[in-house]
């Protein structure tokens, strides 16, 4: 499992595609390809001047405020916001001068393609000058125990709100160290375009440079600040997904898979034919996925209502 991650463009969601080649409506497709909170959090109504004026100052210190409460930020931490982790991850290989960087692999793809673009090599060797570690992986849920220290260290946390005992956060009181957090997974408001680095606070200086004024847009303060408060949400939340995972766990291996790992959000299976069974539950109109570097592994999120657990179930009674 401590292979590279080769630059791939694929990511979970992809309908469009899929329906191309095995038809329905949009509407009639269930997308269990992504890790993405199928409830998510309740937006709360939000005053007309969030979407007519510049964010001010309090919206934005309410924010701050609040993310550091529910994440246990260290004092000497710094924490930036950003329209989406996706943002920080493209400027984080700017913030020094392109050496090395290690990527255990296989992983979320996003951060090699960064790096490299950034002139990095992506290298096999665990001494290289930088290290991304996703921390639970993507997406086989691996845990990181220990973490060097390097000139510059990234974990990403985007998957750890559901397990938050496991976080990492102490760590970022070290220099060179930044941790990504956001709310497009464990709240489910991936469209909301909102993300967090928390660490070193010379880094996160310079990428607040890159990022310009108003990084974030007033509803996202606003929605944010009220998601990051609701603290009788995010333990209900992290009960009922766990519950829903074991759900999905036994009817997959009852189905005849095999649990590899993941997360309360999404789940890796090994199958005979990954490529097989995602065709198989396609003509059901469900959505999987599979990935380039294994003809095995097939990952599922979690379904959202009733009647999409049922038809789950009905297409696995067809696997078999």
């Amino acid at each position: 499992m401590n292979r590279l991650m080769a630059e791939q463009v694929d990511h979970g969601g992809g309908i469009d595609a899929a329906r191309a080649r095995f038809g329905g409506a949009r509407e009639d497709w269930i997308d269990l390809s992504t890790g993405i909170n199928p409830l998510p959090y309740p937006l709360p109504d939000l005053p007309g001047t969030a979407w007519t004026t510049l964010p001010d100052d309090d919206a934005h210190s309410a924010l701050m405020e609040a993310a550091r409460t529910f994440w246990n930020v260290p004092d000497q931490a710094a924490i930036l916001a950003a329209p989406g982790t996706s943002a920080l991850i493209a400027r984080i290989p700017s913030l020094l001068p392109a050496e090395r960087v290690f990527i255990p692999g296989p992983t979320y793809n996003e951060h090699a393609r960064a790096f490299r673009a950034a002139g990095w090599v992506v290298s096999e060797d665990d001494d290289a000058e930088a290290l991304v570690a996703v921390h639970p992986n993507n997406p086989d849920g691996r845990l990181w125990r220990n973490v060097d220290a390097r000139p510059l260290t990234v974990i990403d946390e985007s998957f750890a709100d559901t397990a938050p005992d496991q976080s990492l956060i102490g760590l970022t009181t070290r220099p060179g160290t930044l941790i990504l957090k956001g709310l497009g997974k464990f709240w489910g408001l991936a469209g909301l375009r909102l993300g967090f680095v928390i660490g070193d606070p010379s880094m996160i200086a310079h990428l607040s440079t890159m990022l310009g004024p108003w990084p974030v847009s007033g509803p996202a303060l606003a929605i944010g600040a009220a998601a990051l408060t609701d603290a009788a949400w995010a333990s209900a939340t992290r009960t009922r997904l766990a519950r829903d995972c074991a759900r999905l766990d036994a009817m997959m291996t009852g189905a005849g898979a095999t649990l590899v790992g993941g997360t309360a959000l999404f789940r890796l299976f090994d199958t005979p034919d990954a490529t097989r069974w995602q065709e198989s539950l396609a003509r059901h109109r469900i959505w999987t996925r599979v990935f380039p570097y294994s003809h095995r592994w097939m990952r599922l999120g979690l379904p959202d209502r009733a009647d999409h657990w049922q038809r789950l179930t009905i297409a696995l009674e067809d696997m078999k």
